[in-house]
């Protein structure tokens, strides 16, 4: 998404083209062009401009061929003169290329991507990086590579020197003419952006002019120069989601008219005896927190983010007896039907003592069912409730609703979640989550929530061993599976696509299932994936809950969902095709039982560090650290999906303090002129709404 503008800006722009000329019409850029710009999101020169380099290369950073030795990460140039397909005895295939410099030759290898041999052609020149190994003598396996030149005698654009830039690019249009499309219209089209920045806030936080920063990403002089420049773009984006979440927070909690919860230690205090283990330290702090937000004047507005298997569901449990105890009533919504199950199921054995049964909402119960719970839910007579998006629905009402509680609650989107949050009269509202976040990526996500956060796993967990093994060891593997699920044990064997295809050696879900029930005839093998629908998949699920299926064949469709205190064993194939916060989620579907559990990370080329050191702990909030040095802002956002956000410059935590001069100054703008109304704050609501479409409903006046 490119940078937001001022529309005041396109008023005072001269000439021919202005920011919102269509890309087709520069110089340089037709019809055909325009459309291979298109994939890239390009389509006016704007978006041209703002489309700024993913990566640099550094002549002075890159490592001779013949100086690349095993054990380190180097990036490396060099032309290719040698190419091919190689087949293994285990029937996976590799590209491999031979590059050569001044100084020597490497072998490159991309284990089961023989679909390279189309795109890499010999003659081409090629930046590479990734770590050295030795199989058979040196070689390369690049993470990451770019065709600098084509094999048309061009030379190294390296070899002057310069820092370059590195795009991202689509089929047919290489980096090589992209940066010469963006080279060529360059400074005509900094010189029609503006600076909204108040220049006293930009001072002040030590960041350069707009204009200075996008030549600078550009046209680096060095790589330092390059990340001056992206400071400030990062900047301005931070300024601008840190104004709509505090702006949102402001809103969501508006004083409540005349409600607030009493403390009356009836039903609370009765679970709390009863419950069959002591709530840990952070379980109790953050029932401290929720309290302290029911029994004000304002609307609770609350984040609960836990690890898997720290105690989420008793928490908001504690929350919905607070507002039961006084004469409100509580809804829970989950995203599937399975997971409404299991925690009413869990409800119902907490609350067993107290008498209390709480009723269950699904779209699949019978049109009688369904219309008595609305009855009792209309009535009052129903005090907690829990459901699916069936709780949605314009046929079900509340008499009072006061809390509403929503579980995975980046599975709803945005309109979801406010059609049962408007089914009562301003209800407090708390969010679950099990994605464990830094708190920098925190701030930046829920800036609107307040955040409460479970780390401690109450007793009797058991413990998840992690392991990385390879093809060689596959047999053994199996074998282990197998032995588990024999003893009656239960299993999940997780693979990253449904099919196989030509385009990527991977191992594919519905062949692994055909063959692991082949293989294991005394074994009842199930297969999940999301092409199911969604009643045939939480059938399937069901069954394995139930005993009935032994080893659950399944892509990430189970990353959230059922708790299976039987299931012993994860095992994930091709793991290094998975995001590491994925990979925890996948492994915190074993471990709920009593039992010593394990997650097994089966790769077929060499593991690379990032799974050892996933394998070293497991820890979430660890890990989800490691993920975001790994992937970036831009990936992660997308853990809050129904937010609008997406943040390309920035880099947490390394821009911590970045965003904290953000948040400070946004606070400090909104705190002075709530809706952003001042003559000298328009241009900043401006580009905050153009950059973050949601924010108009929040910045509308009147």
């Amino acid at each position: 998404m490119p940078t937001p503008h001022s529309p005041k800006t396109e008023r005072r722009e001269s000439g021919a083209v202005r920011l919102d000329t269509a890309v087709q019409f520069l110089k340089g850029i037709g019809e055909r062009r325009a459309e291979q710009l298109g994939r890239l999101g390009i389509r006016t020169a704007r978006d041209l401009l703002w489309h700024l380099p993913h990566r640099y290369v550094d002549a002075s950073s890159v490592t001779p061929l013949v100086r690349a030795e095993v054990g380190q990460e180097v990036a490396c140039v060099g032309q290719v003169v040698a190419k091919g397909v190689l087949p293994t005895r285990k029937g996976l295939r590799i590209f491999h290329a031979v590059l050569r410099d001044d100084s020597g030759v490497l072998e490159c290898v991309w284990p089961g991507q023989a679909f390279l041999d189309r795109s890499i052609a010999v003659g081409q020149t090629l930046l590479v990086s990734g770590p050295v190994r030795f199989y058979h003598g040196r070689q390369l396996a690049p993470r990451e590579f770019v065709i600098l030149a084509d094999a048309d005698g061009d030379s190294d654009p390296l070899a002057s020197g310069k820092v370059l830039p590195v795009y991202p690019a689509t089929e047919g249009l290489s980096h090589k003419v992209l940066r010469g499309l963006i080279e060529r219209h360059l400074d005509a089209l900094i010189a029609l952006s503006d600076d909204v920045l108040p220049e006293p806030f930009r001072r002040a936080a030590g960041l350069r002019p707009l204009a200075e920063a996008l030549r600078a990403v550009h046209r680096p002089e060095s790589a330092e120069d390059a990340e001056r420049g992206r400071r400030r773009l990062a900047f301005d984006e931070l300024l601008d989601l840190q104004l709509m979440l505090i702006r949102a927070r402001a809103i969501a909690k508006r004083q409540r008219s005349g409600v607030a919860f009493e403390i009356k230690r009836d039903l609370t205090s009765r679970l709390r005896e009863h419950l069959p283990w002591e709530l840990t330290g952070d379980q109790q702090r953050a029932l401290r927190e929720i309290t302290a937000d029911m029994t004000s004047a304002e609307r609770m507005h609350r984040l609960l983010m836990g690890d898997v298997g720290t105690g989420k569901t008793v928490v908001a449990l504690f929350a919905m007896l607070l507002a039961a105890e006084n004469d409100f009533q509580a809804a829970l919504m989950a995203p599937t039907e399975l997971l409404a199950e299991q925690h009413a199921a869990t409800l119902e054995w907490l609350l067993a003592p107290l008498e209390i049964r709480p009723e269950l909402l699904l779209g699949r119960q019978t049109a009688s069912e369904k219309a008595a719970v609305r009855a009792r839910l209309a009535s009052g007579q129903a005090r907690l409730a829990v459901g699916t998006h069936a709780l949605m629905q314009e046929s079900v009402s509340f008499r009072r609703l006061g809390l509403v509680v929503i579980d995975e609650q980046h599975r709803f989107g945005v309109e979801q979640r406010a059609a049962l949050i408007g089914k009562g009269a301003a209800p407090d509202v708390l969010l679950l989550t099990a994605t464990p976040i830094p708190r920098s990526l925190a701030l930046t996500l829920y800036g609107d929530l307040d955040v409460s956060t479970l780390r401690q796993r109450p007793p009797g967990r058991g413990l998840v061993r992690t392991a990385v093994r390879l093809a060689s060891q596959r047999e053994r593997v199996l074998e282990f599976v197998r032995r588990e699920c024999s003893g009656e044990r239960q299993a999940y064997v997780v693979l990253p696509v449904i099919e196989e295809s030509e385009r990527a050696d991977l191992r594919a879900a519905t062949t692994m299932s055909q063959a692991l029930q082949a293989r294991w005839p005394e074994l009842r093998v199930g297969l999940v994936h999301g092409r199911l629908k969604p009643d045939e998949r939480e059938g399937v699920m069901r069954r394995f809950r139930a005993g009935e299926i032994q080893v659950l064949v399944a892509t990430t469709v189970i990353e959230v969902g059922i708790d299976v205190p039987n299931a012993t064993i994860m095992l994930i194939e091709h793991p290094e095709r998975f995001g590491l916060a994925q990979l925890h989620q996948l492994r915190g579907r074993v471990g709920r039982g009593e039992g010593e559990s394990y997650c097994i990370l089966l790769s077929d080329a060499p593991a690379p560090d990032r799974l050892h050191a996933f394998a070293a702990t497991a820890d979430g909030f660890r890990i989800a650290e490691l993920d975001l040095e790994e992937r970036g802002m831009g990936d992660l956002i997308g853990a809050r999906q129904s937010g609008g956000f997406e943040v390309r410059h920035a880099r947490l935590p390394a821009d911590a303090d970045l965003l904290g001069q953000a948040r400070e100054l946004a606070l400090k703008l909104i705190g002075a002129d709530p809706a952003l109304q001042r003559a000298e704050h328009q241009r900043l609501r401006e580009r905050a709404v153009a950059r973050f479409p949601r924010a108009v409903e929040l910045f509308r006046v009147g």
